[in-house]
């Protein structure tokens, strides 16, 4: 169950190969030798960058987006390639005819690797690199559901590198290899295994420390900020295929004095050959300025401007003291137990209610139809529901499978906010239709 972050990551990352095949990483049957599976893509769409308020003019522009996927397995894959959009209409006066934002600093050359991944959560070391769309630290109550793309005008690799020794097991994350920006880790201690060596359930009792350093000088100038956490976990129940937990921690924001928050809660992961779910329920006291969750879905939009009536940096606003509760469920699920990544279902929901009037809200969800040939995802994110200055933010895709799948029609659109030199948020939105091709071997 501990190498789910691993799974939906890279499935982010891989195509929904349509048809009976086994998917990249899959195996052909019980027993057979694995090789290197590859996967070569290339989508030609027009997209077109719309302003949501009457002020400025729309843009156009011709994409074009080369993918190359080669997978050897769970420790070994790599997937390159990246968006290059050519001007057809609009813009500024001068304006290139390649879209200027996109590779206009040395962190958004950071978007040619779309994932590399070196071992496993099950390895003694494990690397991966490349975007992060969903990433959460360990513990998660600083990082949580973070997506280092948020921002229109940013495209970084990020990556995180985990490793076990004897009863400590460590994660360590940056969001931008290229640049000096959100960086941190969590180290967990397995207290079974200190006391009376290795059982046969590992991190049965943990404990574990986090801390997390934003610099705040890649991808716009913001305020920097830290938080620490400590927390405990014990697994209660286990069955084949069946866990339960109950957890709870303390943390807060080292030279911020009165800047802290508790949380204690219980989750259940559930394993079976069609379904995969997760599920977490937290309650959480904040006071002075702390929040768990701090590092969230919105935090590359919000380190400018934060959800709420007043319109300050996420590192200087103020937070009212109060409590939440937190929920989260995961689910994956398929009909026909594939055996590799494809699922007919996937369901991502997070919902934080808080004591003074405030809801949070980030939720996606994909499904597959008609034998996987059409395959549709939707995402929404709502920030600061019930309070002056709501952010509401959300996309949708479709991508629909012709001619033995080896074609495919696609479009999307959605909403975006693009962050302004003086800390304000832009709104727009695009809206983009298309046609791709790829072939697997």
């Amino acid at each position: 169950m501990e190498c789910r972050r691993w799974v939906v990551l890279w499935l982010g990352l891989l195509p929904a190969l349509g048809g009976a095949a086994p998917s990249p990483g899959s195996e052909d049957s019980p027993g057979a030798e694995r090789s290197v599976y590859s996967l070569m893509r290339l989508e030609v769409t027009t997209l077109t960058l719309l302003p949501r308020t009457w002020a400025g003019a729309d843009e156009g522009f011709a994409q074009v987006e080369p993918t190359l996927i080669l997978d050897g397995g769970p420790e070994l894959g790599v997937s390159l390639g990246a968006p290059v959009r050519l001007r057809l209409w609009g813009g500024e006066k001068g304006a290139g005819r390649f879209r200027r934002e996109d590779w206009d600093s040395l962190s958004d050359w950071g978007q040619l690797v779309r994932a590399l991944k070196l071992g496993s959560d099950q390895s003694p070391v494990g690397v991966w690199l490349g975007a992060l769309g969903d990433y959460s630290l360990l513990s998660a109550h600083l990082v949580r559901r973070y997506s280092n793309r948020t921002n229109p005008d940013y495209h970084p690799a990020g990556g995180f590198l985990t490793g076990t020794l004897g009863p400590l097991y460590t994660e360590a994350f940056v969001s931008d290899v290229l640049g000096a920006r959100l960086m941190g880790a969590e180290l967990a201690l397995d207290v079974q295994h200190l006391l009376f060596g290795r059982g046969r359930e590992a991190g049965r009792y943990t404990l574990a420390v986090s801390a997390v350093h934003d610099w705040g000088r890649a991808g716009g100038r913001a305020p920097g900020v830290t938080l620490a956490h400590v927390d405990g976990t014990a697994v209660v129940l286990t069955r084949p295929g069946l866990e339960a937990h109950l957890l709870m921690g303390w943390g807060g924001r080292p030279g911020e004095g009165g800047a802290w928050g508790a949380v204690v809660g219980a989750g259940a992961d559930a394993v079976t050959p069609t379904l995969d779910l997760s599920l977490r329920l937290e309650v959480r006291r904040q006071h002075g300025g702390f929040r768990q969750g701090f590092f969230g879905p919105d935090y590359e939009l919000a380190r400018f401007q934060a959800a709420g009536p007043v319109g300050a940096p996420l590192a200087t606003a103020s937070f009212p003291d109060g409590y939440s509760l937190q929920g989260e469920a995961r689910a994956g699920w398929d009909a026909v137990s594939y055996g590799g990544l494809q699922r007919h279902l996937a369901l991502s929901l997070s919902v934080e209610a808080f004591s003074w009037g405030r809801v949070d809200v980030d939720g996606r969800v994909a499904v597959q139809l008609l034998g996987r040939d059409l395959e549709v995802a939707l995402k929404g994110l709502g920030m600061g529901l019930g309070q002056p200055g709501a952010r509401y933010l959300g996309a949708a895709e479709a991508r629909w499978r012709v001619f033995a799948g080896k074609l495919y029609v696609m479009g999307t659109g959605g909403t975006l906010l693009f962050p302004e030199g003086d800390g304000t948020l832009r709104p727009g939105a695009f809206v983009s239709a298309g046609l791709g091709v790829d072939s697997a071997r």
